[in-house]
């Protein structure tokens, strides 16, 4: 227990450190905004760091124990650029590594074009990410690394008004990002990089309000779904989020199971290139290699990437809420393999549905999916209802689980979670009411690991208990019209004081008796006031 505290308490410290720094280097700049060139440069570091002991390590097994990677001529690193791209999927010059560039940077030095004119930091920079990006192409991991510093823009106004002010700024970033301390836990087994690209993402969300919630899901909530999706289970094959955002939710199966549990790869598909690129990045910084990892920017609900990948042993996601998408517009989809089986459609102004069939579609035998759903899908009429009815009576919802409200950055609503698997071995759902299971943190509710252990035990149990959880059966879903909000099912606790009839028309009879003995003296007293008068 005490290595536990003094691990957390390093961790803490650290996150306090990084956020310093990040917050620091932004200036005037929104956090937001910001965000991109603080996880970009901390990739950049990643990437030269990793590239680097991976080259110094084989060198040292071969006997060449003074051997520096970050000391060797661009000349002679050149040979060894096809056998690493092969390996690593990218490459990266001696001189084009972080720790060279920022130092170079630091000492205010500049670099040379071919034709002996300057070249400043910002145009370095971007003729540094270019060339790791071209490093990858015509290679198996071209796909992972094009276009991943697009929106590490060098010459944006948001670094400065002017050339100068960005390369101070830029300066500034680079150095910051070098004091970052993602060494200081790796004792303790923390995957450093990618704990604080997490903290990071964390702290840009909740500062950034409704967009930070677009792109982000919060990692109690995270932990929660890949749970339920992992119940009794040590390794998965294949995980997959149709809505991946920046990737946190794909990887808190590792996080969860252990390193490698994940046999096959991550899959994910996100519509936003901005959080496609945060989402590679994500994935590298957490030490996923590009051929385990295949990530799409397309419309999931009518451009599909992973035909050749489904079915998925698991799949997790925090789709977007009731969204407008094509639906019945386009005549393609309703004959689409994914769709096509409900018979209807989800509403145009209303994709919640769309996912959950996509999803189920796409749900290997042996698999579980556990989405987070806007309220209203579970209790809307019209096509929505049908789909329900679809879902029902084919038995492939599991459980709903009503969650708490505030728990997502940037809307108060109270989601829930609707978890989906193929081959029941009963025809009932069990309905859990967690929404006394969090407790208070600033503006937001959180969800602790007891208040997740006591969700996914009632899970796993399948029992009922009294105002937390209900078994219901088929029968009784279709009676409700396949309502399936879980205040339909489960009883909330009466936390109203109970009252005793009997006592309390005891206390209303004395307090009459009494009153009407202060109004007989009261009487009196008026009484003699007025008899006095007369005389």
């Amino acid at each position: 227990m005490a290595v536990d505290n003094k691990k957390e308490q390093e961790r803490e410290e650290l996150h306090r450190a990084i956020w310093a720094i990040a917050d620091d280097l932004r200036g005037a700049v929104d956090g937001w905004d910001f965000k991109n060139y603080v996880l970009g440069t901390m990739f950049y570091r990643y990437i030269s760091e990793n590239l680097t002991a991976y080259i110094n390590s084989g060198e040292v097994a071969a006997g060449n124990q003074e051997f520096d990677y970050a000391k060797m001529s661009d000349v002679d690193a050149e040979e060894a650029r096809e056998g690493l791209v092969e390996e690593k999927g990218f490459f990266i010059l001696p001189s084009e590594l972080f720790c060279n560039v920022r130092a170079k940077a630091d000492r205010g030095e500049i670099w040379k074009y071919p034709n002996g004119a300057d070249m400043l930091l910002n145009e370095k920079l971007e003729e540094v990410f270019r060339h790791i990006e071209e490093s990858a192409k015509g290679s198996i991991s071209e796909s992972s690394f094009a276009g991943l510093f697009d929106d590490f823009d060098v010459n944006s106004n948001k670094l400065g008004s002017t050339v100068a002010k960005r390369n101070e700024r830029l300066v500034k970033l680079l150095n910051g990002i070098a004091s970052m301390k993602l060494g200081a836990v790796k004792d303790h087994e923390i995957d450093a990089f990618g704990d604080a690209y997490e903290y990071l993402m964390t702290m840009y969300a909740s500062n950034a309000g409704k967009s930070g919630g677009e792109f982000f899901t919060p990692a109690d909530v995270s932990v929660l779904l890949t749970r339920l999706g992992t119940v009794g289970k040590t390794r998965i094959n294949k995980v997959y989020d149709p809505a991946c955002g920046s990737g946190s939710l794909l990887l808190k199966v590792e996080k969860i199971l252990g390193k490698d549990a994940v046999q096959v790869g991550f899959f994910g598909q996100e519509i936003n290139i901005t959080t496609y690129n945060l989402c590679r990045i994500n994935m590298f910084l957490h030490d996923v290699g590009f051929d385990k990892f295949d990530i799409a920017c397309e419309d999931t609900l009518v451009n599909p990437q992973h035909w050749d990948d489904e079915p998925f042993e698991l799949i997790v996601s925090n789709p977007p809420y009731s969204i407008k998408w094509a639906g019945d517009e386009n005549p393609l989809l309703i004959n689409d393999p994914r769709f096509s089986p409900a018979g209807v459609l989800a509403p145009k102004s209303k994709a919640d549905l769309a996912f959950i069939m996509h999803a189920l579609s796409w749900l290997a035998p042996n698999g579980t999916a556990a989405i987070v759903c806007f309220p209203g899908i579970m209790y809307r009429g019209g096509t929505e209802q049908k789909i329900r009815k679809y879902l029902v009576d084919n038995n492939f919802i599991d459980c709903i689980i009503q969650l708490p409200s505030n728990l997502f950055f940037g809307t108060p609503i109270a989601t829930c979670i609707m978890v989906m698997r193929r081959g029941k071995t009963d025809n009932k759902i069990l309905f859990i009411d967690a929404t006394n299971q969090c407790v208070k943190v600033t503006n937001n509710n959180k969800l602790l690991p007891e208040h997740i252990d006591t969700i996914v035990g009632a899970f796993a149990k399948r029992e009922n208990v009294d105002y937390l959880c209900r078994l219901a059966t088929y029968d009784e879903v279709k009676e409700q019209n396949y309502n399936l909000s879980v205040s339909t099912y489960v009883e909330q606790k009466d936390t109203r004081e109970k009252i005793d009839i009997k006592k309390l028309n005891k206390e209303i009879e004395e307090i009459v008796a009494r009153e009407q003995v202060l109004r007989d003296k009261i009487d009196r007293i008026i009484a003699e006031i007025e008899g006095g008068q007369d005389a």
